[in-house]
């Protein structure tokens, strides 16, 4: 495997065929405007989830109906948020390189926040909480799925989804890369 540099330390002994790689420049700035970028819309996401959960456990819905219904009212506005607004993606999306992988990353986080309001809520039912309580404990447990969940879902996302995507889109527009090393490639 080789080792990133940056280009302004000095080049010292590394181990016999590890390859010294040049980092692109602004590589953590841009992962982390992605990340703010996508936390922004998974905020928005989860407001919008939220107030879907509470309104339908205040009419007395159960949790998984309440959950389920909460998270599908969340995932599809942050699906088109993310995706252009993150991501940077515009058009019509690809069905098998991009919005069956999404899906799948998405039903995790459907099953670990239904799950864990489920659960949240098997384990109160014999408390005999109503009301106020109720709803404060289950979206507590709903917050706390989505919270874990969106961590892995934006490494899967923006690691396995998009940049593939991207990776096919350089390729496309990038010239050929000769066979020669450059410079800042050199084995070391």
């Amino acid at each position: 495997m080789g080792r990133v540099s940056t280009g302004t330390e000095q080049t010292g002994m590394t181990d016999p065929g590890q390859e010294e790689i040049q980092a692109p420049a602004g590589q953590p700035r841009r992962l982390r405007g992605r990340l703010a970028r996508a936390g922004a819309s998974s905020a928005l996401a989860t407001a919008l989830s939220q107030a879907t959960l509470i309104g339908l456990l205040w009419w007395g819905a159960s949790a998984p109906l309440a959950s389920g219904i909460a998270f599908i009212a969340g995932a599809i506005p942050n699906y088109f948020l993310a995706r252009r607004w993150a991501w940077g993606r515009r058009g019509k999306p690809q069905v098998k390189g991009e919005l069956l992988p999404y899906l799948a990353v998405i039903a995790i986080g459907w099953f670990a926040s239904v799950g864990l309001t489920t659960a949240a809520a098997m384990l109160t039912d014999p408390l005999a909480l109503s009301g106020f309580w109720r709803i404060v404990v289950l979206d507590a447990a709903y917050l706390g799925g989505y919270a874990v969940v969106f961590a892995l879902k934006f490494a899967a996302l923006d690691r396995l989804v998009y940049a593939r995507l991207q990776d096919v889109k350089d390729a496309a527009v990038e010239p050929p890369v000769p066979a020669v090393l450059s410079q800042s490639h050199k084995v070391v």
